[in-house]
């Protein structure tokens, strides 16, 4: 049965190593998902111009996670479906053209980075329940976005019941600011970081903290992350996860937490 491709292509922008930190993150939060499944299969949703992330994300998922994962890339434009396939190693890694219909596939996790960037808010919910949808029960989608060097990222977890958790994330090295992080959030919360919003209300805290921590900065940029994530879990914010993922430049809530209001 075929099945048409469900939304529009996208720049299809990439570089290597652009969602290692997205990757490394699904390793460790998605592996026992992985693990339990009947059929370790994963959709890398959207792989852009090249092959390269889906190289990556299997090669990761392969050491981190099981051997015989099988992540099949997908993309709407059929020119980068034949330029990718010289890539391909069947059975762990193929590609094919689909959209937000999976191409009729069952995956038990579903990566999508940088593709709802490009379409209107109103557009995101329909996406994502299309995704859940077609997921093999128990599946997750991983959907986010990060700038073009992977230093800023965020990404919102779901399963079939809808958002669970959104992760803030940077390459603290390079870390100005957490305010930074407002211009890759993802696309269901960036035209939300506006007074009287969930998600503005923790960029404004989360700054503050990071002020206030400016004494740890000569000890490096991971104390002062770290510094600034316990300030907000002091205040009340509730954050996941424990310093372990915390210094690797994470920062990790429940998706009610940053929610946008209704209407």
């Amino acid at each position: 049965m075929r099945h048409r491709p469900l939304g529009v292509v996208t720049r299809g922008t990439t570089n290597p190593n652009r969602l290692r930190r997205v990757d490394n993150w699904i390793v460790e939060t998605c592996g026992d998902a992985l693990r339990d499944a009947a059929d370790p299969l994963v959709v890398d949703l959207g792989y852009g111009a090249t092959p390269v992330t889906a190289v990556e994300l299997r090669a990761r998922l392969a050491a981190g996670v099981r051997p015989d994962v099988r992540v099949v890339g997908l993309e709407i434009d059929p020119v980068r479906v034949a330029a990718a396939q010289p890539a391909a190693d069947p059975p762990g890694l193929t590609f094919a053209r689909g959209g937000f219909e999976l191409a009729g596939l069952r995956p038990a996790l579903v990566r999508a980075f940088n593709v709802l960037r490009q379409y209107d808010e109103r557009e995101v919910a329909d996406a994502w329940r299309t995704i859940t949808d077609r997921l093999a029960p128990g599946g997750l989608l991983v959907e986010g976005t990060c700038d073009e060097l992977g230093r800023l990222a965020s990404w919102v977890l779901l399963d079939a019941d809808g958002p669970r958790t959104l992760t803030l994330a940077a390459k603290l090295t390079t870390l100005e600011s957490p305010a930074q992080l407002a211009e890759r959030l993802p696309k269901a919360l960036i035209h939300r970081n506006v007074p009287g919003e969930r998600i503005h209300d923790l960029l404004r805290a989360f700054e503050e903290a990071w002020q206030s921590a400016a004494g740890y900065a000569p000890f490096g940029p991971r104390h002062r992350w770290v510094q600034a994530i316990t300030a907000l879990k002091q205040a009340g914010w509730p954050v996941l996860d424990r310093p372990r993922r915390w210094r690797l430049g994470e920062l990790t809530l429940p998706w009610p937490a940053t929610a946008p209001s209704p209407g």
